[in-house]
């Protein structure tokens, strides 16, 4: 089954003899590294989100010029989850994250030499955007694990792995809160001292432990031919509104605390982590509960109380309410990443249920497992890569909220609009009657995947 380099020529998840003999072991292994990995890319991804509360006023940057650099990885992140995703294919899971994780090397240590008061605007704005990198870990590592797991298990192995990835938020935010505790706020550069050591374990365990899965080679081409699947787009939608929310309330809640309540360093990184702690935790509870009562039917329900939440922070800013802020924020990273597992795991499903279409049009049954497995696969990266761009509008919407009113107010009703849009969608599509993709699959209906 394995050749030299840890190839693993013959996968076949589906067989439950073969999952239960040999597959769950081999999956499981490659999820810890793959989780590991994944964790300190988000952390460097999410670096920005601490370097800006070490910014005091001898850096010369305002709030806007802070919003921004926090706006610039979530862009990177984005447009480069697409290369990332086609790499799996190309180079192998396993070699990808090595490369992978050891590129994060390149914003960790580019950050450490330019973090100090001085530094033009220009230098923070190339080496925040370096940190990009770390989003594109996400759409390798999701669409690397998608191949290894049977489709009854993709929901709770996506939402595993995605949150422990996402958890590398909080863990960074926890890590600044120390060291601006103990060390104070001018001394960022602890920060990095921390993470360049964890770089290279990640890299080295990604090499020792993870394999690669010689079928996905055939899968390169399967980006070319998701663009135009209608429901790659929905779906995009509507992670945009899952984990764009995520990520972006991630990198901005700190700037928030600091320029609307008044808050000190040390006063918002003591808040900072809770809610994408909260919302990392609850990721793979969405994927589970999705697996158990149905992707569309979660989302849905989980859109409304998006929308719920972010009317309470939009009347706790009217009236600069911090208790009542905190409780709805945190509300809104709770659902949004209950919504990031719940909307992954309708991914797969929808492709799954299309594979029953093309059986019945002639296809073998092997090949349209392949088939969904590949398109499925594509899918993640591409849907990652747009909902990633849903941090960056968030954070353009508190820039542009905060240099007209000096408040986050009107940027949080516009996020209550978008989700109660998200809501209409999910709704419209999956779930207010049967689409084409259910016609001829009985069992799983896209209301059920």
């Amino acid at each position: 089954m394995r050749t030299s380099a840890r190839w693993i020529q013959e996968w076949d998840p589906e067989d439950e003899g073969f999952w239960e003999r040999t597959g769950k072991k081999i999956a499981n292994r490659n999820l810890v590294f793959s989780i590991i990995s994944e964790h300190v890319g988000f952390s460097i991804w999410s670096l920005w989100s601490v370097m800006v509360l070490f910014m005091g006023k001898d850096y010369h940057v305002d709030p806007a010029g802070k919003f921004f650099l926090v706006a610039l990885p979530t862009l990177v992140g984005a447009f480069v989850r697409i290369p990332y995703t086609v790499a799996v294919a190309r180079f192998g899971g396993r070699n990808w994250t090595v490369v992978s994780a050891a590129l994060l090397l390149l914003p960790a240590l580019a950050a450490a030499y330019v973090m100090h008061p001085g530094t033009s605007y220009s230098t923070f704005m190339l080496v925040a955007a370096l940190t990009g990198l770390g989003g594109g870990n996400f759409a390798s590592s999701m669409t690397n694990i998608n191949a290894f797991y049977p489709s009854r298990r993709k929901g709770w192995a996506l939402g595993l792995n995605a949150g422990g990835g996402n958890i590398g938020v909080p863990v960074i935010q926890l890590a600044a809160l120390g060291v601006i505790t103990w060390a104070g706020a001018s001394h960022p550069r602890l920060v990095l001292g921390i993470y360049i050591p964890l770089i290279v374990i990640a890299a080295t365990c990604a090499a020792l432990f993870m394999d690669n899965l010689a079928p996905m080679k055939n899968d390169t081409n399967s980006l070319s031919a998701i663009v135009w699947e209608k429901h790659t787009w929905l779906l995009s939608v509507l992670y945009i509104g899952t984990f764009g929310s995520f990520i972006g309330f991630s990198f901005a809640f700190g700037l928030v605390l600091q320029n609307q309540f008044g808050r000190t360093p040390l006063q918002a990184a003591q808040l900072t982590f809770v809610g994408p702690l909260l919302g990392s935790l609850i990721r793979p509870v969405g994927g589970w509960l999705a697996d158990r009562w149905g992707g569309a039917r979660i989302t849905l329900w989980n859109f409304l109380a998006m929308a719920g939440a972010a009317g309470v922070v939009t009347y706790a800013s009217s009236i600069k309410s911090l208790p009542i802020f905190l409780t709805g924020f945190i509300g809104l990273f709770v659902f949004a990443g209950l919504g990031n597992g719940s909307t992954y795991k309708m991914i797969p499903g929808i492709f799954e249920a299309k594979a029953q279409d093309r059986i019945a049009g002639g296809d073998s049954a092997e090949a349209a497992t392949a088939w969904s497995r590949k398109m499925s696969g594509a899918a993640v990266g591409v849907i990652g890569a747009v909902g990633a761009l849903g941090g960056l509008f968030i954070n353009l919407a508190f820039r542009q909220s905060f240099l007209t009113a000096k408040t986050g107010t009107a940027a949080f009703a516009s996020f209550l609009a978008a989700y109660a849009l998200c809501f209409a969608l999910t709704w419209a599509v999956y779930l207010r009657r049967p689409s084409a993709v259910e016609k001829t699959a009985p069992a799983p209906t896209l209301a059920q995947t």
